[in-house]
Parts: structure tokens; sequence; C-alpha cells
């Protein structure tokens, strides 16, 4: 019966998650279609007119469509982290643990908030 239950909640969870995530999902869908709707539509008025080999292309990508099943789940899985993240606009930063370079031990981020002084975060990366 404690199954049920858990697997109910989570049932309405994703449900929400969907019925909240969808409006924006179909909106970059509907973007991602008119992308691939314009860029044709330009290839053959191109054709039509007679274009030159030497012209550039006409589109982000002459030989691949913007509107596939991959970008529209890599769009929703963009939208579903975007939803989970823990940081966000105007509210309190997350809390989450660093480790110190010099003594190697743990610490929070927050342990290093001096008074009303802002905390600066620098990210970087060295690929």
């Amino acid at each position: 019966k404690r199954m049920n239950c858990v697997l109910t909640v989570l049932a309405l969870k994703h449900t929400a998650l969907c019925l909240i995530l969808l409006p924006r999902f179909l909106l970059a869908a509907l973007m991602l279609c008119l992308l691939d709707v314009l860029c044709i539509r330009r290839k053959v008025l191109l054709k039509m007119e007679g274009s030159s080999p030497e012209d550039p292309p006409v589109c982000v990508s002459d030989s691949n469509k913007m509107f596939t099943l991959e970008s529209l789940r890599a769009v929703w899985y963009g939208q579903k982290l975007d939803f989970f993240k823990s940081a966000h606009l105007g509210l309190i930063a997350p809390n989450t643990e660093v480790v110190q370079l010099q003594e190697r031990r743990r610490v929070r981020v927050l342990d290093y908030v001096k008074g009303r002084r802002p905390l600066i975060l620098n990210f970087g990366s060295c690929s």
C-alpha cells in the first residue's frame, strides 16, 4: 500500500512538471519549426531565381533541420534542468559544499561571507 502511495505521488509530480513545462516547450518547438520553414522558403526562392555555387549558406545549417526529434529532446531536457536547478534569481543562494585547496578540508560556500559584503564566485575552466 505504501508503494502505491509513493508511485501516485511520483506520478502527480511528473504530471505537474509536464503541465508547467509544456507551454515553454511548445513555444521553443514552434520557434524551431519556424526557423526551418523560413530556411526552406528561402532555399526555394533562391533556386527559382537561380543562385551561384559561391553564394553563402542561407541558414544556420543547409543540410540539417532545426526541428528534429533530437533537438526537441534537447529542448525538453534543458527545460527540465532549468526547472530543477537549485539557484534561482531573487532567492537565497544554495550553500553548497566546497573543498579548500590549501588545507584540503570541506567548507560551505556561505562560510566565506563577511558581514554585508557581497560574495563573488568566479568560475573557470581549463580545457
